[in-house]
């Protein structure tokens, strides 16, 4: 047997396989001193093959089931299974089940990807962290996670192509010590991906280091180790799972909050009541051979509509990002400080155009729009300063946006130390039946899904006409996506080059439709695409195309989770809500008070992402310009 086809074998045990990863790690530190290149191994952020640029534009999409339509087909159809929550996991499972066949219903009590999902660090990633704990405590449960994350990420970048991209992340070095020790933890990282590695790991030096990442502190610098990880748009790879599933037949309805569990004489689960949050009158009886609880952080709501006195099984953690200008990072690579002051990990990483900083974490309470305390961002700040040039000054008024996601760490409620947490996801059954997928990670949400449904399968009974398919499914987008499909969209619409680009890489060949549902400027060039704030690719007809095709109902949905402007910089979405409001007004046919509420609603919660805590803000006064928003 091979090394390698040893070091992956489940049959061994946790000792000796680590023993070897070790021993593998010497075999490359040593390999360090004789092959060490310098140079930058350059990659696009696509990776699918050029096309010629004279292809026909796709017709029109057909619009998805109405809500109406989906309403109607959850109170009079029977469900095989019932999944509450939205997020990427509950999302992966209404996917992964309605492809094999069976009758799928979700509800959402809010948005899709209105949690954790939109709140995360961005990355498509195995965790060298992990693999560093993995080696130095001999767990083999810390290198499982990894291997199991690696072989996820390149899932994401076949189905998701247009969403999710390869991102090369350099780790600063300043003693010579630490060369070979980062060098060859990184090279066994690439040697776990195997096949699906992206690119090797290399190291790269001091001048070139500083090429990259100008503002990086220069004194005592020998150079940097660079590896690959992957980085997405989570609430948009979120939504575009929930649409794939509700495309292939699946009822997918958010804002439809589950009030009630039912129980049939047996004491068994067998559906639940649900309201609509939008403004459908009544409840509605959802009935269904199994339900899944994937509400992650708010697992434990759900378990108690079950059984009211149960022990806690989610320990929530907050991790708090912020957002800062394009030029605290490199347009195309990352940074991680792998030692700061308190041992946490920090990510410098490029992101929809600006500099996303993060992440701590520390325990926290569930809530539903989390506030980022003013500690946790100046510790990232301070953070952020002890890697810049002296001559640089990190600014709180630096900060675009910040905003606080809660990360569902669990116990495993039939543990005998119920103090220990989990590191990978855990599924557990109730006595009466409900079943509840929680913990894991934002890579790994499509094999969770598939050890959930397996599990429903065998668990509910359910006949399904085949196995999981959800590695080959492609998303919504992603079929006709291009890597110069942005040079079509120009040519063929007359709109700019940073909106051509935004579009492309975030609605694939869905952006033909955002175009053609955009107004035309009255000018000779560009002659398509109204922006929403000048300084911002995002134009009027993304939120006619969030509201059309996509299920967005609130404001909030569409500035925080459809085009992510609250999440890059929160003053700038409060500048464009009178745009915002006023199309959703025009599509979704609403009145005054709607209106009023849609202005109150979202600026309430733009408080949580950044904006002036204490100050209230009249449309009249945006409209006016007396803000001063983005001077």
């Amino acid at each position: 047997m091979s090394f390698r086809r040893a070091a992956f074998s489940y049959s061994w045990n946790r000792r000796v396989l680590l023993r070897s990863v070790a021993a593998g790690g010497i075999l490359t530190t040593t390999a360090f001193f004789v092959s060490t290149t310098d140079t930058f191994s350059s990659i696009h952020h696509r990776a699918e093959q050029d096309v010629p640029l004279n292809y026909p534009a796709p017709p029109p999409a057909a619009l998805p089931p109405s809500r109406d339509e989906q309403i109607k087909r959850l109170a009079s159809e029977k469900f095989d299974l019932l999944i509450i929550g939205g997020g990427a996991t509950g999302a992966g499972c209404a996917l992964d089940a309605v492809s094999r066949g069976l009758k799928v219903a979700l509800v959402e009590r809010d948005d899709f990807a209105c949690g954790t999902s939109s709140r995360s660090t961005k990355l498509v990633h195995g965790g060298v962290r992990y693999l560093e704990k993995a080696f130095w405590n001999l767990d083999y449960e810390q290198y499982k996670l990894v291997k199991e994350a690696l072989a996820e990420r390149a899932t994401f970048l076949k189905i998701a192509p247009h969403l999710s991209f390869p991102l090369p992340i350099m780790v600063p070095v300043y003693k010579w010590w630490q060369i070979p020790y980062y060098w060859a933890g990184t090279k066994m990282y690439d040697l776990i991906a195997g096949k699906e590695n992206m690119e090797s790991s290399y190291f790269m030096s001091r001048g070139k280091s500083l090429e990259n990442f100008p503002m990086l502190k220069s004194e005592n610098l020998k150079g940097a180790i660079v590896y690959y990880d992957g980085s997405h748009n989570d609430s948009r790879m979120n939504t575009a799972i929930a649409l794939t599933a509700a495309q292939k037949g699946a009822v997918i309805l958010n804002h439809m909050e589950v009030t009630e569990l039912t129980k049939d004489a047996s004491g068994r689960v067998n559906g639940a009541v649900v309201r609509d949050n939008d403004g459908f009158s009544g409840k509605i009886q959802v009935q269904a051979k199994g339900i899944i609880n994937a509400t992650g952080p708010f697992a434990d709501k759900i378990r108690q509509l079950d059984t009211p006195v149960v022990a806690d099984m989610v320990a929530p953690s907050s991790g708090v990002h912020v957002i800062l200008p394009d030029y605290y990072c490199s347009p195309n690579m990352g940074l991680i400080d792998p030692a700061t002051s308190d041992g946490r990990v920090v990510f410098f990483l490029p992101w929809q155009g600006h500099t996303l900083a993060g992440t701590t974490d520390s325990p926290t309470t569930v809530t539903k729009d989390p506030i980022p305390s003013e500690d946790e961002i100046r510790w990232i700040l301070n953070e952020i300063q002890h890697y810049v040039a002296s001559d640089i000054s990190v600014r709180r008024q630096d900060v675009l946006a910040a905003w606080s996601g809660i990360r569902p760490l669990v116990r495993d409620p039939r543990a005998k130390n119920t103090e220990s947490l989990v590191r990978n996801h855990l599924i557990t059954l109730s006595e009466s039946g409900l079943l509840t997928v929680a913990g894991g990670k934002w890579t790994t949400y499509r094999e969770m899904a598939e050890d959930t449904i397996n599990t429903s399968i065998k668990e509910f009974g359910l006949q399904p006409t085949g196995s999981c398919r959800t590695k080959d499914i492609k998303l919504v987008g992603a079929d006709g996506y291009r890597k110069l499909m942005f040079i079509h969209l120009i040519q063929t619409f007359g709109i700019e080059t940073d909106i051509a680009k935004h579009l492309a890489d975030n609605y694939g060949d869905r952006a033909y439709d955002v175009v053609r549902l955009s107004s035309a400027t009255g000018d000779r060039w560009p002659t398509r695409g109204i922006k929403l704030v000048p300084a911002y690719p995002f134009i009027d007809g993304e939120v006619r195309y969030a509201v059309q095709h996509e299920y967005a109902r609130t404001a909030v949905d569409v500035l925080s989770r459809r085009i992510r402007l609250a999440f890059l910089n929160s003053k700038a979405a409060l500048e464009s809500l009178p745009k915002v409001i006023d199309i959703m007004s025009e599509e979704l046919k609403w009145d005054k008070a709607r209106q009023t509420k849609e202005w109150n609603d979202t600026v309430r919660f733009l408080h949580s992402m950044g904006l002036e805590k204490g100050v209230s803000f009249s449309r009249a006064d945006v409209e006016s310009g007396k803000t001063k928003l983005l001077g």
